[in-house]
């Protein structure tokens, strides 16, 4: 093919759907053909617009969360093979091809055949997880309970943590039961929360916070959790302004902070593999977190309810034909 169908973000709150050439992939990389791409949050922002973005954007652009097969070899790629099923760190990939480096690409073993597989959100679970430094017999809050916060209840449960799910949506907190929680509590009263939280935990409070929403309340509150010499994990993707927090608390309980975001290429690469190896072990399995499914022109209404967060969405998937 000459030509692909790609999705263009035209202006803010809308999408238009255009023909465009296939890119061709260069020296070092390959062209993937696309069966699907997850849906971020992180691309709400450009969604509703912000003075800062360009607009029309690229073609394919905000879509980072590809799989598919690799349809042509760039010169010198030597590792992999024409038919190979990848997940991608690419990011033009809400459209039907995309160019990836080689060494940015993870192949797909056999027993994931069919599965859909957004490698970068679950790649950035596993490495938001290491960095936790969750070990058995620690408690540890959850605050935000999506397709991330979920993904890291299973695997600290799977660590032998005790969880305690704290989310807004009650098939948030029933999501949360499902992937090993031992504890849930509805998020709507902050110094309400405070107190179960301590109820629960003889007054000692958490040995790890992990915050997965992104907003400075759930940030205020994932502080006030945080135990005396305890962790607090920042997972939620602050991309909307600055935040303000209570240093004098921080420095009192001399808590460390983690930001859990990681920008080296090499780094994200081994969440990709490591969650390769967790899904295909059924040590995690993602598939009842894909609870929304659209085709490419229907991208707005994807985003749209990533925004809104219909009761029973958790992670939309944009899939081609």
């Amino acid at each position: 093919m000459s030509e692909m169908q790609a999705a263009i973000l035209a202006a803010p709150g809308t999408i238009r759907i255009d023909r465009v050439a296939v890119p061709t992939a260069g020296a070092g990389e390959v062209l993937v053909k696309l069966e699907g791409c997850g849906v971020c949050a992180s691309s709400l922002e450009p969604w509703a617009g912000n003075e800062w973005i360009h607009y029309p954007g690229d073609a394919g652009g905000l879509g980072h969360e590809g799989w598919g097969v690799i349809e042509a070899l760039g010169p010198d790629v030597a590792d992999l093979a024409v038919g190979d099923r990848v997940a991608a760190l690419s990011y033009k990939s809400f459209a039907e091809y995309d160019v990836a480096r080689a060494d940015a690409v993870v192949r797909l073993p056999a027993s994931l055949a069919g599965q859909p597989f957004p490698g970068e959100p679950l790649g950035c679970a596993m490495n938001i997880f290491r960095r936790s430094d969750i070990t058995a017999g620690q408690t540890v809050a959850i605050v935000g309970i999506g397709f991330l916060g979920a993904v890291l209840t299973r695997l600290a449960t799977d660590a032998g943590a005790r969880i305690i799910a704290i989310s807004r949506r009650e098939s948030s907190l029933a999501l949360a039961r499902e992937y090993g929680a031992a504890e849930t509590i509805a998020m709507n009263d902050h110094y309400a929360i405070i107190e179960q939280v301590k109820a629960l935990t003889g007054g000692t409070l958490c040995d790890r916070v992990i915050e997965a929403v992104g907003k400075q309340w759930p940030l205020d509150l994932a502080g006030e959790l945080v135990r005396e010499g305890g962790k607090l994990i920042v997972a939620g993707y602050h991309q909307d302004g600055p935040r303000q927090v209570n240093m004098q608390m921080w420095n009192w309980k001399g808590i460390d902070v983690i930001n859990a975001h990681e920008r080296d290429p090499a780094v994200a690469l081994r969440g990709m593999r490591e969650a390769v190896d967790a899904v295909a072990s059924g040590r995690i399995d993602p598939r009842p977190l894909y609870t929304h499914r659209f085709p490419l022109d229907q991208l707005g209404a994807a985003l749209d309810g990533t925004r809104d967060k219909p009761d029973d969405m958790v992670k939309a998937l944009v899939l081609f034909p």
